[in-house]
């Protein structure tokens, strides 16, 4: 009776529950949804904990919709991870650094762009010193290219003083 107690007259099984990849899950791939495996998942989690003072300072601006559109930050598109995302408007915005400048760093952000703009996405770049010399205006352009203006004109006009409303 190896694996077995008499619990109240009857057989019970005393095996505990499989654990560390063991049973059935390990046959088709182990626990966790497939999206949480992928490598890019990964590297936009660690991305998040390592942004540059730009990307911190827009992100401040951006993020709870306090332009009208709710953007996601170190948001993975494809293979790629984009600073910031909004998919309302399908618009990826980059701040780009010196380093963008450099090397074969162009070729890679041009082929980067065209495989976004063939997906349907709109990527818009900001160089990072924008963003610190007037954020503002960074802030502004983003919600013209979203639809979402900071300050909307009412949608209808109030009457001026005196006037009627007939």
């Amino acid at each position: 009776m190896d694996g077995e107690k008499r619990v109240g007259g009857m057989m019970a099984a005393t095996n505990n529950p499989p654990r560390d990849g063991e049973g059935d899950r390990a046959e088709r791939g182990g626990g966790g949804s497939q999206s949480l495996r992928r490598p890019v998942t990964y590297s936009a989690r660690k991305l998040r904990k390592e942004m540059s003072l730009p990307e911190v300072l827009l992100w401040q601006e951006l993020r709870g919709g306090k332009t009208g559109a709710k953007f996601r930050r170190q948001h993975p598109v494809g293979p790629y991870v984009a600073d910031f995302y909004c998919s309302a408007a399908r618009l990826i915005v980059e701040i780009d650094g010196e380093a963008h400048n450099r090397g074969a760093r162009p070729e890679r952000d041009a082929a980067r762009d065209k495989f976004l703009s063939d997906a349907g996405y709109r990527v818009l770049r900001i160089a990072a010193t924008d963003v610190l010399k007037n954020l503002d205006a960074v802030v502004q352009t983003i919600s013209v290219e979203t639809g979402c203006p900071l300050h909307r004109a009412s949608a209808v006009p109030l009457p001026a003083s005196g006037e009627d409303l007939a």
